[in-house]
């Protein structure tokens, strides 16, 4: 498969299908797009995957949105978007990339450390507080977010 990551110009051509595979709540990913900058990953003309970046504080880029269309999950998409969203963080320069997840989100846990982030923090009950929707995934309510950071600059 030919993948092509590219930074969205119009943010109004967002695949929010996408988008909405990571986070459920139309605000947030609004909010990320209007703040962020979106990256769409292509196998041809389909979108089948997007992250979105966003300088949360001076040397630090958050990894806010990440996901891969469920039919091309499981095919090294995932790892390609974390590895290309760390090399536009350094473009940026950017010291420290930031991500979180949650709890329930195992698969994605085990990614992000197998791409070098570490664990710094546990927010609780994140997503109990955050949405009006309880959140399941692997049979888990989703209701801590866990962060996880990579420093850059020893990279």
């Amino acid at each position: 498969m030919k993948l092509s990551i590219d930074l969205l110009e119009n943010i109004k051509e967002a695949p929010y299908d996408l988008l909405f595979l990571a986070d459920p709540s139309e605000e947030n990913v609004n909010e990320y797009l209007r703040r962020g900058q979106c990256y769409v990953a292509a196998n041809g003309l389909e979108a089948v995957g997007v992250f979105v970046l966003l300088r949360t504080r001076p040397g630090t880029i958050e990894i806010v949105n990440i996901a891969v269309r469920e039919h091309f999950q499981g095919k090294g998409i995932g790892r390609n978007l974390v590895l290309s969203a760390i090399e536009k963080a350094k473009e940026q320069q950017a010291a420290t990339v930031e991500i979180g997840t949650g709890n329930s989100s195992l698969s994605q846990l085990g990614l992000y450390q197998k791409c070098g982030f570490r664990i710094t923090g546990v927010d609780r009950d994140y997503f109990i507080k955050h949405y009006d929707q309880a959140i399941f995934e692997n049979g888990i309510q989703c209701r801590d977010m866990i962060r996880l950071s990579l420093d850059i600059l020893k990279q």
